[in-house]
């Protein structure tokens, strides 16, 4: 019970700072309040007037009253809060005595004024005006020891000055962290978002290859294995595809969602394979030893090569392409080229495959370069050897 009651209150206190536009903690203005409080009790009890009918009890009213109205109402103005002090003080100086716990309403007002008043003007204000009193009530209430009650002010003063300036560094702190978290969150989701389009885009070509070599065996031979066969390739080609999303997808999720790796640059060999049997001609060369590239150049150099076998389906339909790779302590080079048919024309600005490859590049601090080259469409990928696993 007593847990949930301090939450309360403390949530309560967080709620009323937030609309006085304060930013410090729910602790600080609590303690703030609490010694405002004692100065005034051990103040009240030095003259004997604690308890009503003596008129200077009066200043524990105007202590207590701000914050009975801000625990009723959820309601502070720093303000109220300062002058309610000053005018306490000064309630209370009528009678000086000797030692005094009065002044030090005045050395709460001046360190509250340092941290939580927004304008330069508004604190001399508060600070000129708690001076002022202590210097009326040396010269004609006999305050002793008014000298070191103003020193005593000025110091209260800087410990505010201090407590603002920590609590704008933390602001700005949690700012750039904030900002850094929605930068990194930003990040991971494009990255998802790449290897989904990658995945999809492969799988979607490579299975609309198959159903239309399906449809023509079907309509012009007649073959019905054949077209069984294509079928069964587009099944398995989708079935990966969903392991695949599901593995990526797999990545927004606070647990993994299943044990098996993401494709490497072993696997280009299968992807060419598949590309090849869905019916585009392709051929594979390989040079060089594959255990030399780290697997996230691996996973780098399969998805560019996947995206690059999807734009020959999409913006060469009949052409043939080629997939050379070649690896060694000094890094690893990826060319992909295709024939261009004159009837179809490509820039280095068509869809977004390119951006993601520029952007898997960046990331493998890789050269990379796309476009026509005669009658060809070439891809090179240049990985320098300091990113390749050393044996």
């Amino acid at each position: 019970m007593l847990v949930i009651l301090r939450d309360r209150f403390r949530a309560r206190v967080q709620v009323s700072l937030a609309r006085a536009g304060l930013t410090l903690p729910w602790w600080g203005a609590l303690c703030a309040t609490s010694v405002s409080l004692v100065f005034t009790v051990v103040a009240l009890v030095q003259r004997d007037a604690l308890l009503p009918p003596e008129p200077i009890a009066l200043a524990g009213l105007i202590v207590i009253a701000p914050s009975l109205i801000w625990v009723t109402t959820a309601w502070i103005m720093p303000w109220v809060r300062m002058a309610a002090l000053i005018a306490a003080a000064s309630v209370l100086l009528l009678e000086p005595v000797l030692p005094d716990f009065a002044p030090l309403l005045l050395l709460v007002a001046a360190t509250e004024a340092g941290s939580v008043l927004k304008t330069t003007t508004g604190i001399a204000i508060v600070t000129v005006t708690c001076e002022a009193v202590l210097i009326v009530a040396g010269v004609w209430g006999g305050l002793i020891g008014v000298p070191v009650y103003l020193v005593a002010i000025l110091l209260g003063l800087s410990g505010g000055l201090m407590v603002r300036w920590y609590t704008r560094v933390l602001d700005a702190e949690r700012g750039n962290r904030d900002a850094s978290r929605d930068k990194a969150l930003l990040a991971e989701r494009q990255r998802i978002a790449r290897e989904v389009h990658d995945v999809v885009g492969h799988s979607l070509s490579i299975t609309l290859l198959h159903l239309t070599g399906a449809r023509r065996a079907l309509q012009q031979d007649r073959d019905i294995d054949e077209a069984i066969e294509a079928l069964t390739e587009a099944e398995q080609v989708g079935r990966a595809a969903m392991a695949d999303i599901r593995r990526t997808v797999g990545l927004l999720a606070d647990t993994p969602s299943g044990s098996a790796p993401l494709p490497g640059v072993e696997d280009i060999a299968t992807l060419v394979e598949r590309t090849r049997a869905a019916g585009l001609a392709v051929r594979y060369t390989q040079e060089g030893d594959l255990g030399l590239v780290g697997a996230s150049e691996g996973l780098g150099l399969y998805r560019i090569v996947q995206e690059s076998l999807v734009n020959v389906v999409k913006h060469a339909p009949g052409a043939t392409a080629e997939v050379r790779l070649n690896t060694g302590r000094w890094g690893a080079k990826l060319i992909v080229s295709n024939t261009l048919p004159t009837a179809v024309r490509r820039t280095s600005e068509d869809g977004s495959g390119l951006a993601g490859m520029a952007v898997r590049a960046a990331q493998l601090g890789a050269e990379l370069s796309a476009g026509p080259q005669g009658k060809q469409w070439i891809v090179e990928v240049t990985v320098p050897g300091t990113r390749a696993v050393q044996a």
